[in-house]
């Protein structure tokens, strides 16, 4: 479906998406711009759509298959009425949107939105192994509550980073036409072991680097013009600070605590990779958020004993398609 044909506010997007004919339409335009072929086998031998089932039939592996096979779509009993106007409100709310704000909105149970909005956040994954350049600010930061808000019972008796997460950023700054972006990762440690090597991984040799005065940077001088900020002393000097990435962490806090009010560390790098995607695309329209996130939902699937930790792989935090 060509773009124009769009609307451009959640209003028209509603409208337009009632009709199920039109929504199976533009997600066909949008995974299958060359024609459609098997998800499974890649055969284009296809038949034709069987009649009042939106299905093909495929002549290589003798399957049955949708536009939904292979998405963050597949298996769920939802229209896709419901889920592209989901999508619209979650690449386009800036503080991000609750599972309970959603299923009110869309008559569904909260239990369904909430599966609904991580299946959308797998589509917000960038994925992009292409190396940032510049200037690059790099900075840590913690997510959690913190010790004198918990309950007696899970208190350790001390103070300060007890419980958080600490979270890497990597900011790119804007040269000319490209704006600036943005990567998180989550870290086990905020040590020299630790930093060091995400920064190299992620960041060309040569470039600009500006961290504050942690001690965890200390070796980049070697490949890089490593720039440090003393926020003991100022906060800028010049091009050196790192404000454009505390901006992101304002902005990740404020969805985290305002919107989400509690994140479960299992899930914490989905939200980072929301808050991201956002960032990242946030000099584009709210059509043009939608149409990029639209774009990367085939190939990505997630199935709910996978989300909730029960696919035998633990509570361990699980890899993100955007891990360095």
């Amino acid at each position: 479906m060509k773009s124009e044909k769009i609307p451009e506010t959640l209003v028209g997007a509603i409208r337009h998406f009632t009709d199920p004919d039109l929504c199976h339409e533009f997600l066909v335009g949008m995974r299958w711009p060359r024609g459609v072929h098997c998800p499974r086998c890649n055969s284009k031998d296809v038949g034709q759509l069987v009649k009042g089932r939106r299905v093909w039939n495929c002549k290589g592996c003798k399957k049955q298959f949708s536009v939904k096979v292979g998405t963050i779509f597949e298996d769920s009993p939802l229209g896709l009425d419901k889920w592209l106007p989901a999508t619209w409100m979650i690449v386009n709310a800036k503080n991000g949107i609750s599972s309970y704000e959603l299923h009110r909105n869309l008559g569904v149970t909260q239990k369904t939105a909430w599966f609904m909005l991580h299946r959308i956040r797998l589509a917000m994954q960038n994925g992009s192994i292409e190396k940032f350049s510049g200037r690059v600010e790099a900075d840590e930061t913690y997510i959690g509550g913190k010790a004198r808000f918990m309950h007696k019972h899970k208190r350790t008796g001390k103070t300060g980073m007890v419980g958080k997460i600490a979270v890497l950023g990597l900011l790119e700054r804007e040269t000319g036409d490209k704006p600036s972006r943005v990567r998180c990762k989550i870290m086990n440690r905020v040590r020299a072991r630790d930093l060091d090597p995400a920064v190299r991984a992620n960041v060309e040799i040569g470039s600009e680097v500006i961290t504050d005065s942690l001690s965890s940077y200390y070796k980049l001088s070697d490949e890089y013009t490593h720039q440090v900020i003393d926020h003991a002393m100022s906060y800028a000097e010049g091009h050196v600070h790192t404000n454009c990435l505390e901006n992101f962490w304002s902005l990740l806090k404020r969805a985290i605590r305002g919107t989400y009010v509690n994140v479960e560390p299992f899930h914490l790098f989905r939200y980072l990779d929301e808050q991201a995607f956002r960032f990242n695309e946030r000099k584009d329209n709210d059509r043009g958020r939608f149409l990029k996130a639209i774009a990367s939902f085939a190939g990505k699937r997630l199935m709910y004993r996978k989300l909730i930790g029960q696919d035998g792989g633990g509570r361990l935090p699980p890899t993100p398609a955007t891990a360095w």
